[in-house]
Parts: C-alpha cells; structure tokens; sequence
C-alpha cells in the first residue's frame, strides 16, 4: 500500500469541497496522460513546476476527463479523498510530488478501465520501458526494488531506449502488445548517480524537492533521438528483493500472473480497489503473460549484477 490512504466521498461531499475553494487563488494545468486529460488545480508553484517538466500538456480546447486538486489547509493532515463519479480527486497538504503525480496516474487509469470501448482499451501498467530496435523490455516490481535505477543502467547503453521509468499502457492489437509511455520525463532519486557514476556529471545541479527527487529531462540527458513514445512489448521481468530466494526464474503465466496478484499488481497507488477490478486486473496480466515472455528476478545482488543479467535477456529475446 501506499502511505496515504484513498477515502471515497459522495458528489455531494465533493461539491460541497468544490464551493469552497477560491478558484482565483490556485494554478491550473492540464496533462494529457495517454489521451487522457487530468487537471490540476493547486496552491503550490512547486509542484507545478514538477508537472509540468512531468507531463505533456494537453490543448486547453479538451475538457479535462478527471481532476486533482492538489491543496493546503488550516488542518495541516494528509488527507487523499476521491468521489469516482466525476473522477475528482482531493489532496491535502501533501508536499510530495512523487505521490501527486502518481494519483494523477492513477486518476488516468481508473478513467481508461471504466472505458465502454473494448476496441480501444488501454491497460495501465505500474512499470518501467525501455525500447532496442522497436522492440520493448518491462520492469515491473515493487517500491524499492530496483526498478528505476535498473531502467536507468540500460539507458548507461546505447542501443536502449527510453519510454518511461514508471508507468505506461498496453494496447492488445492482432498478435502484438502495444506499449505507451505515459510521462514526458522521469521522476527520479539520487541513487541514479551514486549507482550509475557515468550518469553523475550529467544529472548534477538538477533541483531537487524535499525527498531529494528530481525531474530528469530524458531527451536532454540521452539525446532526443533516444525517447520513444511507443514500442511492441518483447519482454517482462518482475523484481523481488528477498534473501534466500533464486536470484532469477523463467515463470509460465499462469505462475506470473498469481504472482502480480498476490502483490498488489505492483502498484501501490491504486485509486478503486473492489473485487471485480482486482479480478479486471488479474485477467489482463494472464493474457499479457500468455502473449510475452515473463522473467522473476530478485534484485538482492549489486545493481550491477542484476543489470548484466538484463542485458544478456536483452541480447536474446530483444
């Protein structure tokens, strides 16, 4: 779980919310999240700034989809509340970025699960990409497990590229897997340097907030030629950090899916939790994990060693 807690609100409790906020005192901008517009309203020219280095813009001729506040208030208590209805989402001093930008994913998500149309369902996937040739690798695991500075070790190499280091969508056309990113830039720790030293005197001097995170610009960092927005999946790896485990597995499906389940999906920031999206979701990694190759590895070695075991999947499946 995350370390905030989602509390659902009535449509009359959320309008009740809405009529007191003085709308001339606030910053807004619009993010367009795979095609998807999210809204933010907030008292905070810092984490507009985040965003916006985050997000694409979306045009202001597109109604927003779903809406975040992002505000501060005499209480001074963390507080997440979410009326699903109108997709609107309430956030109390938080001062977090990292969590903003997450809910606005999740916001996102939750609008593309709940779309009528099958033919154009996307599928959000709390994971990193990274793209060889037109051909895609996912990292996918849980907070703290490596999956970043990982994405990060294969960008060190050339022949990747860079689609997104925490989330993105799956389309299911033919007999291939689209992929999607669903950021502009990545929001990224301080490790990535102290990890990868080659990366040092490129990241130096980025502000940083107060959980010593920055916004990297990706094209300015690899080179525009390096970011893509989309790819077709090739590969999955999911991470664990656990002693007395096997350092790397080749699992079936059925096992990998069980396996997302069981943790959550890997994704801590899940707006709608109910037994028919658990049951939505679980469905969606089956045939996701019937369709590409999926990989466990336990990231208790050095980030090196388990990057040249990426690199030696990359070299054969991609």
């Amino acid at each position: 779980m995350a370390g905030y807690r989602v509390q659902k609100i009535s449509t009359k409790q959320k309008d009740r919310l809405v009529s007191k906020i003085n709308f001339s005192k606030l910053l807004a901008r619009k993010a367009d999240i795979h095609g998807t517009c999210i809204k933010l309203f907030c008292d905070s020219t810092d984490i507009v700034r985040m965003w916006e280095g985050n997000f694409r813009p979306m045009s202001d001729s597109i109604r927003p989809h779903a809406r975040l506040f992002s505000l501060s208030d005499k209480a001074g208590k963390l507080r997440v509340l979410y009326e699903p209805n109108s997709s609107t989402v309430f956030i109390y001093n938080c001062d977090y970025y990292g969590w903003i930008k997450s809910i606005a994913l999740a916001l996102a998500s939750d609008y593309l699960w709940d779309s009528p149309s099958l033919e154009n369902r996307r599928y959000p996937v709390h994971g990193s990409l990274v793209d060889m040739g037109g051909r895609a690798l996912a990292i996918i695991g849980q907070p703290k497990s490596g999956k970043t500075t990982l994405t990060y070790g294969l960008l060190t190499h050339k022949k990747f590229n860079f689609l997104t280091d925490d989330w993105f969508f799956v389309r299911f056309l033919g007999g291939k897997i689209q992929v999607f990113s669903a950021e502009k830039n990545s929001y990224a720790g301080e490790d990535i340097a102290q990890n990868w030293p080659q990366l040092a005197g490129r990241i130096a001097g980025l502000r940083a907030d107060n959980r010593g995170r920055s916004i990297v610009d990706v094209a300015h960092l690899f080179g525009s030629a390096r970011v893509r927005g989309h790819s077709v999946l090739a590969a999955v790896v999911l991470l664990r950090r656990e002693k007395g485990k096997p350092i790397w597995q080749k699992l079936s499906a059925s096992t990998a899916a069980r396996w997302m389940r069981k943790h959550d999906f890997c994704n801590p920031h899940q707006l709608t939790r109910s037994r028919s999206r658990e049951e939505e979701q679980a469905a969606f990694f089956a045939k996701l994990f019937s369709k590409a190759p999926v990989y466990l590895l336990n990231t208790i070695e050095t980030p090196a060693g388990s990057l040249a075991r990426l690199l030696k999947l990359a070299e054969k499946r991609i």
